[in-house]
């Protein structure tokens, strides 16, 4: 839905302080933001850079409090972290960055359980279907393809 209501320099600072202090923005949301909110491109960076310095506006916390959300709830791996990171404009040290914050425990810990609660709920009579799903799975979810087939051949028999 696009409004026809414009707005001043500082009404729409204001509008993407709250914006950005309600949640986590990357930049390009906010760009995005301002470009629905008919801003031109000169306000655009402006406020932009205006987010950054009042620390409304940080890329390497952006992508910290994706990688720890997604991982813990989504139980994301870390490939499609770092495909969903860079889908939304994050650069290569920022996800590396966010990446590092994760510890291998945990992330096997995380790992071996999706595993074996999806191995248990699983009730294909078919065993190599079965082994296709349980893979297909944990793969759209992000985990390296090494874990993956490891854990089939260990848990689908």
């Amino acid at each position: 839905m696009i409004s026809n209501k414009t707005y001043t320099l500082d009404e729409a600072l204001k509008k993407l302080q709250h914006y950005c202090s309600y949640q986590e923005r990357s930049h390009q949301e906010v760009t995005q933001k301002l470009k629905g909110m008919r801003m031109i491109p000169q306000a655009i960076d402006t406020i932009i850079v205006s987010l950054i310095q009042d620390n409304y506006l940080n890329e390497t916390r952006f992508a910290k409090t994706f990688v720890r959300g997604k991982f813990r709830i989504k139980k994301w791996g870390k490939h499609r972290l770092k495909m969903e990171l860079t889908k939304k404009g994050i650069n290569k040290y920022n996800i590396n960055q966010a990446l590092s914050e994760i510890s291998d425990i945990e992330y096997i810990e995380v790992f071996n359980d999706l595993a074996e609660k999806k191995a248990s709920v699983l009730k294909e009579p078919n065993l190599l279907k079965k082994k296709r799903k349980f893979a297909d799975y944990l793969l759209y979810r992000g985990w390296e393809s090494d874990l993956v087939y490891k854990k089939v051949n260990e848990l689908i028999k």
